[in-house]
């Protein structure tokens, strides 16, 4: 008998017919009060040190700084060259919190901290809606603490935007496919715009990479129409398109360009520079100039459980889960699956049966579609040229299917589609074991720290850290977590508070942890595996911190600020993105850009993000040469001129007597042609 039994489809259920989940044990408001208390801490407290960095940061600082001042919100400039690599969304939103907050490095990085939330609030509603309110309390937690979200964000590139956006045109898919509401899918359209403007055509084509996969294999692209596909796109076009048109108009070919090598005043336009260039070549490892690095294969796929720390040590549970019900993958993603009259006497006890199966088509489509999206930039970048960062927007869905499988086993959860009194997935024993690596690798840590500590304990604090680190060049330095490797011993002696901090609490956070998930308290346990991570991760920024001297060259900016003239000149013995901080910082004192010792145009790619911009005819007359900067030193008004260390030596042979040092940090040294006194 099927007395009592709704005929009902489950696409149309209703986004508040949840199924009912165990509480997690906080409420609403203790869990969104300790999540804004780990933002806080974690995210908005960085944002006023250290102060802007050389190179990419300070570099996209000075893109959206030209466009606050000069209103040009189509052709990005670096130090009055044009730079067309880059898609705008990231610059237009600093230029306009330049406006709002001022041209610091607060409202530089504001629009990350802002991401991360953007990312958290995602990841709540979205495990809420799918796996309960514990699954979203844990997902939240995870983006909030994980170790690459937070290294990430402490530099000016544009990965936790677009990371948001991506998210965000996710959950409009697949909330609208589930509610039919048409005003989703254009939150969808609009979103991936939205990431375009962002991050450029990798944008739709990772998106399809997701999308298209699910929907045929839920059958559900017969309903493609519902999906908005015209019009739709036509507001993708209407928001992503015009600036692509006017900054081709604005930036067209120069000469007669042949090949993929500019010369001087033969160059591609940005039509070709950007979409060729920048994605096609880009993609094979062919873009000119080469000025990337590619991660060992074993590197790139290990250092996601790096990334991912310490959630990362749920992914073998997430792993043997799916390969445990892999028998049952398609099970309930068809729109008709399990819809047979057994299936429904199964759940007859219910009260809402129909609710009941549209939640779990929505929970099984929502591990679908975070996987394949998850799975389809890891495969891309791994063919690709790559860097640490660039899989970023796979790591808030990872967070969220780790939360989730975290969640189930806390629960007792059975498979997806069994009676609720069926046996869990996953027994408690994975949480116990998972913890357990999380208190050895603590203490190991500690270890390791205290180890540095004990060399450095008789050494006096240094505040210039770059003093004390070898430069072992891994990678050349162009991997964006080179300088950790040139940690030292005696490098601890400006590293003590950050240190010991981070010692007490890798040595006494995972064993608490562990005891209280040995005691069965779950919850607890998970929320003192999320503090023990927010601390060190305050502990690790404190650190950070410490290396100022090394990666950022404000304190040669207050120095010309505090002595030189608005009628100075500042010269860079190598590419500007070398002293890109002090461009940034003396901006609105010089009135200028700095001149460069460099051959602009070069053939063999130095300069590189400024050598397609340097190609133009009408290229400013910044670039100087050893003989050029000879003759006009010690000329006209003062000049300050800054070299790191691979040209010091340069610069020495090249001035010698005439040369007055004025300030050394680091690996770094500024030079004025005249005594200061004068």
């Amino acid at each position: 008998s099927c007395k009592g039994l709704r005929v009902y489809s489950p696409d149309m259920a209703s986004e508040s017919e949840t199924i009912s989940h165990p509480r997690h044990g906080l409420s609403g408001a203790a869990a969104w009060a300790l999540l804004i208390a780990i933002f806080a801490a974690v995210q908005l407290a960085s944002l006023f040190s250290p102060p802007l960095l050389d190179d990419a940061d300070a570099s996209h600082a000075e893109a959206a700084q030209h466009m606050a001042e000069t209103g040009n919100w189509i052709t990005l400039q670096i130090n009055g060259i044009r730079y067309l690599e880059k898609p705008p969304l990231p610059y237009w939103i600093d230029a306009v919190f330049y406006r709002v907050f001022g041209q610091n490095v607060f409202a530089t990085h504001l629009q990350n901290a802002l991401a991360i939330l953007g990312c958290a609030i995602l990841g709540w509603l979205w495990a809420e809606r799918a796996w309960g309110r514990r699954a979203a309390f844990y997902s939240a937690l995870g983006i909030l603490t994980a170790i690459g979200p937070f290294l990430f964000t402490r530099f000016a590139i544009p990965e936790a935007l677009l990371s948001f956006l991506f998210l965000l045109a996710l959950y409009s898919f697949l909330t609208g496919m589930e509610s039919r509401r048409p005003i989703r899918f254009y939150g969808m359209w609009a979103a991936l715009a939205l990431a375009t403007l962002t991050k450029g055509l990798i944008a739709p084509v990772f998106f399809a990479g997701a999308v298209i996969p699910l929907l045929l294999l839920s059958g559900q692209w017969r309903r493609w129409r519902q999906f908005k596909p015209f019009s739709g796109f036509l507001l993708y076009l209407a928001m992503a398109a015009p600036w692509h048109i006017l900054c081709g108009l604005a930036n067209p070919d120069q000469g007669h360009p042949i090949g993929n090598h500019p010369t001087p005043g033969n160059v591609h336009g940005f039509w070709y520079f950007y979409f060729v260039n920048e994605h096609f070549l880009r993609f094979l490892g062919q873009r000119f100039p080469h000025d990337y690095n590619r991660l060992p294969f074993a590197a790139y796929w290990l250092l996601h459980f790096v990334w991912l720390f310490p959630w990362s040590l749920f992914l073998p549970a997430l792993l043997v889960a799916g390969w445990r019900t892999r028998k049952t993958w398609l099970h309930h993603l068809r729109r008709n699956a399990g819809q047979t009259v057994d299936f429904y006497l199964d759940y007859a006890a219910r009260e809402d049966v129909a609710g009941y199966v549209a939640d779990l088509k929505f929970r099984v489509r929502s591990t679908w579609l975070l996987a394949l999206f998850s799975a389809f930039i890891l495969l891309f970048f791994s063919l690709s040229t790559n860097q640490e960062y660039y899989t970023f927007p796979a790591w808030p869905p990872l967070l969220i299917l780790s939360a989730a499988i975290l969640a189930g086993m806390e629960e007792g959860r059975p498979p997806e589609g069994t009676p609720h009194d069926s046996a869990p997935l996953l027994s408690v024993r994975w949480l116990k074991w998972a913890h357990a690596v999380f208190a050895v690798i603590g203490v190991l840590a500690a270890v390791a720290l205290a180890w540095g500590l004990w060399q450095a304990r008789g050494l006096p604090f240094e505040p210039d850290i770059g003093k004390l680190l070898a430069h072992r060049d891994v990678g050349n330095y162009t991997l964006s977590m080179s300088h950790l490797f040139d940690l030292t011993g005696h490098s601890f002696a400006a590293l003590r508070l950050p240190a010991s901090l981070a010692l007490v609490t890798l040595l006494i956070g995972p064993l608490a942890g562990w005891f209280l998930r040995l005691r069965g308290r779950h919850v607890a346990s998970t929320v003192s595996m999320a503090l023990t991570a927010a601390i060190f991760l305050v502990a690790a920024h404190i650190a950070f911190t410490r290396f100022e001297p090394m990666l950022s060259s404000k304190q040669l900016a207050d120095t010309i600020l505090a002595k030189g003239s608005s009628a100075d000149t500042f010269i860079i013995y190598g590419d500007q993105s070398d002293a890109s901080s002090v461009i940034f910082y003396t901006h609105n004192f010089l009135h200028k850009p700095a001149d460069l010792v460099m051959q602009p145009c070069s053939s063999t790619g130095e300069g590189s993000s400024m050598l397609w911009g340097s190609c133009y005819p009408d290229t400013p007359k910044i670039f100087l040469d050893d003989s050029s900067l000879a003759a006009a030193w010690g000329t006209g008004e003062r000049k300050w001129l800054f070299a790191q260390d691979t040209n010091i030596d340069k610069v020495e042979s090249l001035l010698g007597t005439h040369l007055y040092p004025v300030q050394t940090i680091a690996d770094k040294e500024l030079w004025t042609d005249r005594p200061l006194s004068r």
